[in-house]
């Protein structure tokens, strides 16, 4: 499953605030009350599924699920990733309409998890195919509440033929290095660098993951347990990232674009580099096949990183009313077939312990560190609250990219954020 991605997800638009896990929980009810029992007939034949990936990358997939159930009525229908997606998907939980299955993310899964929203996948026969990282990312209390098949790595994508006009040899070192690479390219004439700010962008991500390694990897459990502060671990990264538009390297106007507006433009060569995952590698290859484009980590100070999780997980809804139709479905997702289908429509890291993929060279340069892990999201790590805290993020870093906040006032700001969703 793609993370988030096509995340980061870059199939994302509009700026939702996303609904509060108060509110979810207090939902519940309504849940159970419109949505029918787990226990519910499958006369009907009739499954429904909300995509996060768009309709270009799931119909081939969706296709032979069809053919191969073909007395199943499949209803589908697709969200835009990140934001927009999972307000969709509470506001139809609210109201008991969600779909038999949909996805369940790192910026939703404790709201689905501690909701009782998606049925326990534990017991499935095909559970055992799926990555034990991937299991990890969705299981709480010994149940597995997702089933995921890939993983992505997030990093800076680049058209080889527009960095070779300035004399562009090896990725940047350091951040610096990557911010002197833009002026390069700007200076001659060229747009250096877009990423979409409707979540937590890609190169943030990596420099927070960064300072997340130097703290050992604690650092996310220690500000939760109040050892430390996003004011003392997350102000230097957003110092070196703010810079993208303090110094006019990327204007301003890219916080309302969304990413496939971004994606769209580096297709057509009007941009050199992007922020985005591997996920997207495969619909950008199919719409400039002849672009000469690979991967570079995000440069930091104390190095280089990714951003990057376990992608996206099935899910099939606890209340739905079609439970064999949906556990045919999502059997059917992460089998060999439709796994190796979906790895050549996204060029998806795929991790099903069946189907060993044939990556493209462009992605060489992230898949060991995708495959051991080295990679950070904070929406994964973050211990509660993830999609409240990555709503107020989204929020803070628009107001910085528009010159109307601070580094330092947008780390407070998630501080507080924090404190008053834990009731401090």
């Amino acid at each position: 499953m793609l993370d988030h991605t096509n995340v980061f997800r870059p199939r994302r638009k509009t700026f939702l605030r996303l609904t509060v896990l108060g509110t979810v929980l207090a939902a519940a009810t309504a849940l159970s009350g419109c949505s029918g029992s787990p226990g519910g007939s499958d006369s009907d034949n009739t499954v429904s599924f909300y995509s996060w990936d768009n309709e270009a990358s799931m119909k081939p997939i969706l296709d032979e699920f069809k053919k191969e159930n073909p007395s199943i009525d499949l209803k589908v229908s697709y969200g835009t990733p990140v934001q927009g997606y999972i307000s969709t998907l509470q506001t139809r939980i609210n109201s008991g309409t969600a779909a038999d299955v949909f996805i369940i993310t790192a910026e939703n899964k404790t709201e689905i998890m501690n909701g009782g929203f998606a049925k326990d996948l534990s017991g499935e026969p095909w559970i055992g195919n799926i990555a034990d990282a991937a299991k990890a990312t969705y299981t709480k209390d010994g149940k597995v509440y997702g089933a995921a098949t890939s993983s992505w790595g997030g990093g800076i994508l680049y058209n080889k033929d527009l960095l070779a006009k300035v004399g562009f040899t090896n990725p940047p070192e350091t951040w610096n290095d990557f911010l002197a690479l833009c002026k390069k390219l700007k200076d001659a004439g060229i747009t250096p660098f877009y990423e979409p700010a409707d979540t937590i962008p890609v190169s943030l991500a990596a420099l927070v993951g960064l300072q997340n390694q130097a703290s050992g990897g604690t650092m996310d459990a220690d500000i939760w347990a109040g050892k430390t502060s996003f004011a003392k671990t997350w102000t230097g990264p957003l110092e070196d990232w703010s810079k993208l538009f303090s110094q006019g390297l990327v204007s301003s106007s890219v916080a309302g674009l969304t990413g496939d507006q971004i994606t769209s433009e580096f297709q057509r060569g009007s941009v050199a580099m992007i922020s985005t995952g591997s996920w997207a590698l495969g619909s950008i290859q199919k719409a400039a096949p002849n672009m000469n484009i690979a991967f570079m980590p995000v440069p930091g100070d104390s190095g280089t990183y990714w951003a990057g999780a376990v992608s996206p997980g099935y899910a099939i809804n606890a209340k739905t009313q079609h439970p064999q139709s949906a556990e045919k479905l999502v059997e059917f997702l992460q089998s060999k077939t439709a796994v190796e289908l979906y790895q050549k429509q996204n060029a998806a890291i795929t991790t099903t312990k069946d189907f060993t993929p044939k990556l493209d060279p462009a992605l060489s340069p992230m898949v060991p560190a995708v495959r051991d892990g080295k990679f950070y999201l904070p929406q994964v790590t973050w211990p509660t609250n993830s999609a409240a805290l990555n709503s107020e993020a989204v929020s803070l870093l628009q107001q910085l990219i528009q010159g109307q906040s601070t580094p330092e006032k947008v780390a407070s700001g998630l501080d507080a954020k924090l404190a008053s969703l834990q009731g401090k």
